[in-house]
């Protein structure tokens, strides 16, 4: 289980991460990631003090959002509790004051656990690597 100063658990926190982050969708699932303002290579319009800037000591949090798409009750706690952890065993490689969103799909719900760590790895990789500009 992740520490309660890693959960994200109002709305506005979820918001913030899917509004600011960086968005990558790999196989059953999507991930949203905001990185410290110190990491990033573009202005975010989050503030300083809200990514961890300030603070290095800031955790890197994470939450969790499974749709009644996913299934019945018992389908969506059990990959959540997949998710959890796996993110669990992940986060320490995000750097201090991240933020990280991981949205199962519909299709998490017949994933089975190594599928789900690789798509979240990949999602994750890709959320990580710089904006790519359009022209």
């Amino acid at each position: 289980m992740l520490a309660a100063a890693q959960r994200l658990r109002r709305s506005s926190e979820f918001a913030a991460a899917v509004r600011g982050g960086r968005r990558a969708g790999r196989g059953a699932v999507v991930v949203h990631l905001t990185l410290p303002i110190s990491l990033e290579t573009s202005t975010s319009p989050e503030p300083a003090r809200d990514a961890g800037a300030e603070h290095p000591s800031v955790p890197t949090r994470a939450g969790f959002v499974v749709s009644k798409a996913v299934g019945p009750a018992v389908v969506r706690n059990r990959v959540r509790r997949r998710l959890r952890h796996l993110v669990r065993e992940r986060l320490g490689e995000l750097p201090a004051g991240s933020t990280l969103v991981v949205r199962a799909l519909p299709e998490a719900a017949d994933a089975s656990y190594p599928r789900l760590g690789a798509d979240l790895d990949d999602a994750i990789a890709a959320a990580r690597k710089p904006r790519r500009r359009h022209r």
